[in-house]
Parts: C-alpha cells; structure tokens; sequence
C-alpha cells in the first residue's frame, strides 16, 4: 500500500471514531434519548422561524461546518467550471483532506464536492486562494457575508474551521448561513450527493442514509469543537435545518430534534397569491410554520389608504400578519 492510499486509510479511522456509524431515528428512540449538545438550533428554512433553540446563541469553534460559509460563497462568486492548479499552499494541509497535489489541474465544482463530502482542508485552502488571492482575505469576506446573513455573532479566520483563536460561531448563526446556503441549487445539490464520480468522493455525511427526508448539510469534528453537525431535511414541503455544537451524539440528536419539529409544526398557507383584502390584493402568497394551536392566533391587520386611489394596480395600502402580537409578514395592497 503506497503512502497516499495508507494515510487515505488512517484519515477513514479517525472520521470513523469521530462521526460513528449513522443511526435512525427509530433506532435513536428505542435506545432513550440521545444526550443534548451544549448549543443547538432548528429553524425553518423559508420563513427562518426558529423552532427550538438550546444555548443558540452561545458562541463555540464549530470545526468543517465553517465550510458551509466557505462553499456558498464559492458558488456565489466563482465561476464552477474554472479550471484551477492546485497551489503548493494547499497540497498537505493539515486535518481532512482529499490529497491535493501541487500541480494537479481540478475545477472549481469539483473543488466543492471534495470540499463538502470529503471535508478537505486542501480544498478550503485551494478555493479560498482562487477567490480572494490569501487565505486572510477569505476570512475577511466570510465576516462580511455573515454579517450580511444576519449571522452577528460568528467570527472566522479560516476557510477550513481548523482550531484558530477568534474562530467560532452559535448554532442559531451557523442555522442562518446554512439556511441561506440551501436555498441555492447548486449548493442542495452538492450537499444531497452521496457519491461524487468523477473524483471518487462519498460523503462522510451519514444523516443521508439514515433521516428520512435529509438533504445535507456538514460534518465536523475537532477535539476543541467536539463533534458539530448542521442538518437540513424536507417533508411535507417545509424544509428544517438543524445545527448542534459539542454534541456527543450528533446524529442521534440530530434526528430527534428534527423529528420533534417536524412532528410538531408544518407549512400552512396564510396568504393566497392574488387573495382579496377589503377590495384590496395580495400580489404574493405566504406560507409559514405553525403548530396546530396556533392557528387560531393568527391575526390579519389589513390597513388601506384613505381615500383608496381608483387606478387599477395603483398602491392602496399594507397587509401585516400577525402570531398574537408579533409580527411574521407583511406586504403591500393594491387596487384591484
């Protein structure tokens, strides 16, 4: 066995330890519930309705989940059939790795796939210095790109999540990028892979194979993050993303969180596209995630102008909803 394929090897036994075998939620509830994370957070994906939280604001190190950041940014700026030679900066990093080499010609998608489902640190490195020229300047962006997903209480200095001083995020910031990123096609797409082809790449991420409905996201482990781990999964056409930090059983918590949220909550259309208001429409439909008492707090407040203006499509007022006293939505009216 040549030296790449034994340190290929050692690599499998450490994630092995690391992630454990994939556990169902069936299997998860026979056992007793898994121990909690020491922050953990589930939200919907389309409103980001937070529908539990534990410590979700507590910032932690969070591992390779830093890579969620570093892949949607990727896909956001680069262009994923750009061919890149692996730079001698990214052969041999530390940590996962797909085993870059200096030289080796590979495109950016195939980059990402190495990135997401292998976890390669070589892969952060590599795509990091083909989008902001240092690896500095990549963490800069990925501050700014958190900030403007309303993640305020993450700080990155890497592209990777290896332990660094300042480097961390919570689990309610991390469930807002992810969400963020899951909107993106080509970012569910990647994640969802089990098996890359072209490169040979199989997901470390068991969730997979083993949650009903799951579609990604990230693993993560490092002894000072302990083992972290971001969900996403659909059923009945809400889609929940799950973050836990330091969680001994990631992906037995994983699964009975989501499994809670789903059991709980599901879509409910409030808003149909075109709905008359007092003689007023709607232009856009809404749906949000509701638990089944609290269907009856919803509160629709329309508030027209005076006089209405008698021009067809013509702005004549603002539609606000309302869960008792917190407002969830809202959009304008107009002359029918």
């Amino acid at each position: 066995m040549n030296k790449r394929l034994l340190s290929a090897f050692a690599a499998g036994l450490v994630c092995l330890a690391a992630f454990g075998a994939p556990v169902s939620a069936q299997k998860a509830a026979a056992e007793g519930p898994a121990a909690k994370s020491r922050a953990e957070c589930v939200l919907e994906v389309s409103s980001r309705r937070i529908l539990s939280e534990e410590q979700g604001d507590l910032p932690l190190p969070m591992a390779s989940t830093t890579k969620i950041l570093t892949a949607i940014m990727i896909i956001d700026d680069c262009d994923l059939s750009e061919k890149i030679e692996i730079p001698q900066a990214a052969a041999g990093v530390e940590g996962s790795s797909v085993y870059l080499r200096a030289g080796e010609i590979y495109s950016v998608e195939e980059l990402l796939y190495g990135l997401m489902l292998r976890s390669g640190n070589d892969c952060a490195v590599a795509l990091a210095l083909h989008h902001s020229g240092s690896v500095e300047r990549f963490a800069q962006a990925m501050n700014q790109k958190a900030a403007r997903l309303g993640a305020e209480d993450s700080f990155f200095r890497n592209p990777h999540g290896l332990p660094a001083e300042g480097h961390h995020t919570t689990a309610r910031d991390l469930a807002l990028i992810a969400a963020y990123a899951m909107e993106n096609p080509t970012f569910r797409k990647i994640v969802s892979t089990k098996y890359y082809e072209p490169r040979g790449f199989r997901n470390k991420n068991k969730m997979l194979g083993s949650f009903e409905g799951a579609t990604g996201v990230k693993t993560g482990y490092t002894v000072q993050a302990g083992r972290c781990l971001v969900t996403s999964a659909e059923r009945g056409g809400m889609t929940l993303v799950c973050a836990v930090l330091d969680s001994p059983e990631m992906y037995e918590r994983s699964a009975e969180l989501l499994e809670a949220a789903f059991s709980r909550y599901s879509m409910k259309e409030l808003v149909k596209e075109g709905q008359i208001f007092d003689g007023c429409a709607a232009k856009r439909g809404f749906s949000y995630p509701l638990a089944e008492e609290e269907g009856e707090k919803i509160v629709f407040r329309a508030e027209k102008l005076s006089p209405l203006p008698e021009k067809r499509g013509e702005f004549a007022g603002v539609l606000g909803i309302y869960l008792e006293n917190s407002l969830i939505f809202s959009q304008n009216l107009y002359i029918m």
